[in-house]
This record gives structure tokens, sequence and C-alpha cells, in this order.
């Protein structure tokens, strides 16, 4: 039996934040519907890769869910999402509160239609009267939180091209509902857990703040190498790229016999990690001058040897066909109506030995499950022909 079978979910999110916290309580058993726009969502068709338009990331984050068109507008399709929530745990919709509200998917609504109903609604800013009704993606979380400073130059900061904030912000919604439906079972009472990009992103940069806000260093951005230990940093071996970080006396020890240089273990520049920080560029400068006339694969044996951390920096294709991926098991290969190849969909990141999680299915098609859906409401067939008809689904 898996860990949350039994557990119904209703799935309003939207891009990320919201689909994949709904796609990890799939994961591990919960059944998740998506209500999906008559049209399809416009988080369906970004970077399409199916003759149909469904876009790469829709395929990851809407595993396992059946999909529900539906028009939220409309009177009837306000009456079948109470039916719906009346048989829900969980309602996942990752919007301000304004736009809950006008949709009647803020909690007092929920509510009243299921007492112990769980709403998890994570937005861009939080539940401060200042600012939760405005709207951002993940580049702001990153942006707000110092991590595109950190990330670039002084002439040029850098965001992180893969939506880390958005993700994290899934898991901590994941881990609420989980909270929430733990707590309920003692108390019989559902409650509305909340989270943000902004708090995400400020709790992944939270040692950099700390850091400003006690010491007022005012550290310059340093692109890929790190501050407060080193070497740290990004380095081109003959044939590609690497990253490697040496963090501790004992690794730093290590180090200096790889690259040969001993004396440096007891030079007062390098006696711990702040100073190896300190004096970051010049570490670098020796690992790069290491590194430069070795190849990839020999830069990355002889660091594993000395059980130094490093890894190749991989172009996306090289990512789907390394070694490292491949032997981990981490990629499922599905089929999807309209992709020219078999889709590969990544793992669920938390295993459980006894209950583990499963990727069970492929994402739906845009109302792919409307009719069976509306038939478990008890809507006869002439009924949801005459909702298509009028275009409420």
């Amino acid at each position: 039996m898996k860990v949350l079978e039994g557990i119904k979910v209703l799935d309003f999110g939207r891009f990320i934040a919201g689909p994949y916290c709904a796609a990890l309580l799939a994961d591990y058993g919960a059944e998740v519907i998506r209500i999906d726009r008559v049209e399809g969502g416009e988080d369906r068709y970004i970077v399409p890769v199916t003759e149909s338009g469904d876009g790469a990331m829709f395929l990851q984050l809407n595993r396992n869910k059946r999909s529900l068109t539906l028009d939220l507008a409309s009177p009837e399709g306000r009456a079948i999402v109470r039916k719906l929530v009346a048989g829900a745990d969980v309602v996942v919709a990752n919007m301000p509160p304004r736009t809950l509200r006008s949709l009647g998917l803020d909690y007092e609504t929920l509510s009243a239609i299921r007492p112990d109903i769980i709403l998890v609604a994570s937005n861009a800013f939080g539940n401060a009267e200042a600012v939760r009704d405005r709207v951002g993606f993940d580049g702001v979380g990153q942006t707000l939180s110092g991590a595109v400073y950190m990330a670039g130059t002084p002439e040029q900061p850098q965001k992180a091209m893969v939506p880390v904030v958005d993700f994290a912000t899934s898991f901590a919604c994941a881990l609420g509902t989980v909270l929430a439906l733990y707590e309920r079972q003692r108390s019989g009472k559902g409650q509305e857990v909340g989270a943000s990009l902004l708090c995400t992103g400020l709790n992944m940069a939270s040692g950099a703040l700390i850091e400003e806000a006690l010491l007022g260093l005012d550290r310059p951005a340093t692109q890929n190498r790190a501050s407060g230990y080193a070497p740290s940093d990004i380095f081109k071996a003959r044939d590609g790229w690497f990253i490697t970080q040496v963090i501790g006396r004992a690794m730093f020890r290590s180090w200096t016999q790889l690259v040969g240089h001993p004396e440096f273990l007891d030079d007062p520049r390098f006696a711990d990690d702040k100073l190896r920080g300190e004096h970051g560029e010049f570490l670098s400068g020796v690992m790069s001058d290491w590194a430069r006339d070795k190849s990839l694969d020999e830069c990355l044996t002889l660091l594993e040897k000395a059980r130094i951390p490093a890894g190749r920096v991989n172009s996306p294709s090289q990512a789907l066909a390394d070694e490292t991926v491949r032997a981990a098991n981490l990629i499922q290969w599905m089929d999807y109506p309209g992709a020219p190849k078999k889709v590969p969909i990544f793992a669920t990141p938390v295993s459980l030995s006894r209950t583990p999680p499963e990727i069970r299915q492929r994402a739906p098609l845009n109302g792919e499950h409307t009719d069976e859906i509306l038939a478990e409401l008890g809507l006869d067939a002439e009924a949801i022909a005459d909702l298509r008809g009028r275009g409420i689904v």
C-alpha cells in the first residue's frame, strides 16, 4: 500500500510550484485530478515537444494525474468544483489570495464545503498584506534573494536557468501537505498550507545574507568561485569543463598533494576555509594550471582518487548520456502521444525502502479523463455531452 493511498487531491496549480507538489503527492499514491482550462492551460504549451504542442516541463510535472477540463467562470463549472471538493482531501492552487477568492478556491470557501479540507496555496511573496497579491515567477525569487547577484560578476548578474526556487517551493509544499494530513488525523481539522517563492529564495541564500547582516562585507560577485572556501570553482580541462569544491583541512591537504604544492598546507594564507576563500582567486589559478593540459577524464579520475568532490559540466545531451546518471537509474522512459521518441521522466527525489514512490503513468492529454471523472460524480452521458456542447468542459 502506498503512503498516500486513499488521499484525493485537486490540482488547480499552474507552471511549477503547484503542479510539481501535486505530482510528488501522486508518486506516493494520492489520486490527483488536474483541473485544466477547456483550451488547455498556458503551462501546458511552454517549450513544446509533441505534435500537439505539449511542453517539456509539463510532461515531467504532471505524471500520475488525470485531467478534467472545466470552465471555472461558469456556474456549472463552479458546481462541479463544489462536488469535487466535497470528496477531496487536498486542494493545490499556487495563486495570489485575490485570485483564489475570485475562483472560489480560498480556504474559507473550501472549508465551508468540506471542513477538514487542506488548501496548499503557495504564491510569489507570501501572505503579508502589502505583497500577497503581487505576481512573480521563479526568477523573481532568485533575484530578490541575492542569488542572481552572487552567481554573476559585478558587470553581469547571472540567473540559474533551471527554476531552482520553484522546485524547492514544491518540495516545501509537499512537506506541508503531509504535515497537515498528519495533524488532521489527531484534530480532525483542515488548514491552509502556505509557501512563497520569496521565502524559499531567502532560505536558499541565507548563508550569504546572514554573513552580510552580521559582518557587512559587501562581497562582490565572483561567478562560480565560492567566497567561504577554496578552491571551489569551475575549471577547464583540455577537452571540457568540471567543477570541484574543496572544503575543510583534510580535503585541502589531499588537494595540495594532488596539485603538487604540499607547502600550501602550512602556508598562513590558507590556514582555514575562510582564509582560503579570501585567496580563492589565487587557488583557482593553481587549479586551472593543473587541469589545463589534462583530459577531463584524467582530471575527474585523479580527483575521485583523492576523494575530492568533482563533476563534469554536462550539456543537456551529455547529461542524458552521462555514465553516472545512467548508473544511478533515475530516468524512466515513457511513451507519450505525439512525442517523436520516448520521454525521459525523472525519478521522485525522495525514496522510501518499504513503500517507495512510483511513476505509474504519463502526463494526461488535455481533458483526457473528463468523461470518466464526471461520470464518477454522477453525471450521465447526456449531461456530459450537454456540458461539452456549451464549452463548459
